[in-house]
């Protein structure tokens, strides 16, 4: 694998100061676009997600290592530093670090940094051009600013739940922690942004992301539709609430996908499917009067498409332009011809895996002059303490040694 750094961030600096996902996602996007990601971990301990397993990596004789398959998933294209900074002496290091940075990004609650003299209040005066990222449950601000917050929790108290699942199930929270990643792209963006700024007039500044607000921000058209109708939206399962039809349907193999966007759309649909007469109802005729009749139209389809094999569906609408998709497993979907050929599995050399590599999902953008490069695997604990301790303050071995004897760093 080639692991020249050929990203559009490359010269940058960030101080990474979270763990779990919702930070790590960001700073990770961050190392893939090239930018130096220094991990700051508790020297012993380490990123929590470290433990979030099984699946963990596998050594040479099959047994789990300490690296989780959660760990891999956000933490690529970082060097992981093991320092206590707990110790006054720790926190004076990673202080000293921040001379060197051009971003700090960190998920403590609201005011945990201050004791250790790596709050922004601590940092600005002396560091006027930083970037600094907080992210939190709730916000610094508010009543909930003190709480701590999960992607869970924002899920159930943003929305999502509530549109999420059977008409007639539970709510229902997404398979994936969304809050948690969406967040951190929220954060991606703020940061560029703030970078932007900085360079513009020399000025730094803090940026206050919560997942609660972010996860409110993603309901996107669903949210807006409540704030311009009143109407409190509904679950509908795999329905959507201004588009029939547009969901799962089954098909006599099993389910896929029928996404009709416009009338010409369902024209053509039903001009395959053998419902020649059904754009001409004044009850489907277009995409309002169909989704007023859902209750109706849909089960006219069902019966039609539970007539034939998926492979009809699938092959004969993507003929007649008319889109349509399977429901892949996550096997399926990492074995999809076009999801090889866009890259979205990558391997990367890793010390403690048995096979000598591990397997990771790649990343989505793709640019031209500047592309994003896989440098570092998802380090082990502590894997770089020494040698960015060198890069960045100039120490030597046996000052590495001296700090790593009294329990400093890791």
């Amino acid at each position: 694998m080639d692991t020249t750094n050929t990203g559009p961030l490359k010269g940058l600096r960030v101080l990474d100061l979270t763990r779990i996902l919702a930070g790590p996602v960001s700073t990770q996007l961050f190392g893939d676009l090239g930018a130096d990601v220094i991990k700051i971990e508790r020297a012993g301990a380490g990123d929590d997600t470290r433990k979030w397993g099984p699946p963990y990596v596998k050594d040479a004789d099959g047994n789990d290592t300490t690296e989780s398959a959660y760990y891999l998933s956000c933490n690529r294209n970082k060097r992981s530093v093991a320092v206590n900074i707990a110790d006054p002496d720790g926190a004076a290091l990673v202080r000293e670090m921040v001379t060197k940075c051009d971003v700090v990004v960190e998920n403590f609650k609201v005011g945990g940094l201050d004791k250790y003299g790596l709050s922004y209040a601590s940092l600005k005066e002396e560091f006027p051009a930083l970037v600094y990222c907080s992210i939190t449950g709730f916000g610094q601000t508010g009543p909930y600013s003190e709480q701590a917050g999960y992607d869970y929790l924002a899920q159930g108290m943003g929305g999502i739940m509530s549109v999420t699942g059977e008409a007639d199930g539970q709510p229902m929270k997404v398979g994936v922690a969304i809050a948690d990643v969406m967040c951190g792209m929220y954060a991606s963006t703020a940061i560029l942004a703030a970078l932007r700024h900085r360079d513009n007039t020399g000025q730094g500044q803090h940026i206050d992301l919560a997942l609660l607000d972010s996860q409110v921000a993603w309901l996107a058209n669903v949210g807006s539709s409540y704030l311009t109708s009143g109407n409190e939206p509904a679950r509908l399962g795999n329905q959507h609430p201004n588009i029939v039809p547009y969901q799962v349907f089954g098909a006599s193999d099993g389910h896929f996908i029928l996404a009709v966007g416009n009338d010409g759309q369902f024209r053509k649909f039903c001009d395959f499917a053998g419902l020649d007469d059904l754009p001409d109802d004044a009850r489907f005729a277009t995409n309002d009067a169909r989704v007023q009749n859902r209750t109706i139209l849909v089960p006219l389809i069902e019966a039609a498409t539970q007539m034939s094999l998926k492979s009809h569906w699938l092959d004969g609408l993507a003929a007649i332009g008319v889109p349509a998709g399977p429901v892949n497993t996550i096997p399926e979907a990492f074995a999809d011809p076009q999801v090889q050929h866009r890259n979205m599995q990558v391997q990367m050399p890793h010390s403690l895996a048995g096979s000598g590599e591990v397997n990771l999902i790649g990343n989505p953008v793709k640019m031209l002059e500047t592309p994003v490069s896989y440098r570092h695997a998802p380090p082990t604990l502590g894997e770089h303490t020494d040698a960015v301790l060198s890069d960045l303050l100039g120490m030597d071995t046996a000052a590495c040694d001296s700090l790593r004897e009294r329990g400093i760093i890791g």
